[in-house]
């Protein structure tokens, strides 16, 4: 009798396990899809994951929001060349570089950065950092909606406000300050291509203090800004 009452029990516990999961796996998907609707007015100030753990854990980070026309041009354009040069013509995904990690991963070679600007936005906005097959699962069709409701200009604001520039440093504006002491309204070609060939790891470079190697991927990525044409279009 009593084994009978903990097979029920099992049973029973099992199918509310089942239930909450189910329900808290629909609110992960529902949530970002409906604070993709609520980002689109350019009044909204949207936060990251990784702003939010730093409320969480009492450390605080320093983000000063701007609009993209408070924003010199040039770095926009800077971070489009060094990190989405499709940006402008694809629809959340870059087909083509994803194409070529997957033949990478299949031919057993090392695979590349493929995330476009709209994936690394929606990864700061609603996901977790670190590299996992799960999380590029998710991230793919959040960024292919992201890109379809939200405008290119914008889907460039919200980034620029909420990438990781250093430890508890969010935004370009606050990375301006931090590094050169200046609003990012003011930034020089040569400062905009430091900050942006430090968005792959912030937490080790440091566009004040470049070493050689950050100074040479700079000085690419400043001629490849400056001739950036149709690949800026759609911020005009």
């Amino acid at each position: 009798m009593a084994a009978a009452r903990r097979g029920v029990f099992s049973r029973g516990s099992l199918r509310r396990w089942v239930r909450l999961g189910a329900l808290v796996a629909a609110i992960m998907v529902a949530l970002p899809v409906v604070l993709t609707i609520l980002y689109l007015p350019p009044v909204v100030r949207p936060i990251s994951t990784l702003m939010i753990k730093d409320l969480v854990t009492l450390q605080g980070y320093d983000r000063q929001w701007v609009p993209l026309d408070d924003i010199a041009p040039v770095m926009a354009h800077s971070v489009i060349m060094s990190e989405d040069g499709q940006f402008c013509f694809h629809k959340g995904i870059d087909l083509g570089e994803l194409r070529g990690v997957i033949n990478d991963a299949l031919e057993g070679e090392a695979t590349r950065g493929a995330s476009t600007i709209p994936m690394q936005t929606v990864k700061n906005l609603y996901l977790w950092n670190g590299r996992s097959f799960l999380r590029k699962v998710v991230e793919l069709p959040l960024a292919i909606y992201f890109d379809a409701l939200m405008p290119k200009r914008r889907i460039m604001e919200i980034y620029l406000n909420i990438a990781e520039w250093g430890p508890n440093i969010y935004g370009v504006e606050a990375a301006s300050q931090h590094y050169f002491g200046k609003p990012a309204s003011q930034l020089s070609r040569r400062q905009a291509a430091l900050l942006a060939v430090t968005l792959p790891n912030p937490a080790a470079r440091n566009p004040a203090k470049p070493g050689p190697g950050l100074k040479r991927l700079a000085s690419v990525i400043e001629r490849r800004a400056g001739k950036a044409g149709a690949y800026v279009q759609c911020l005009d």
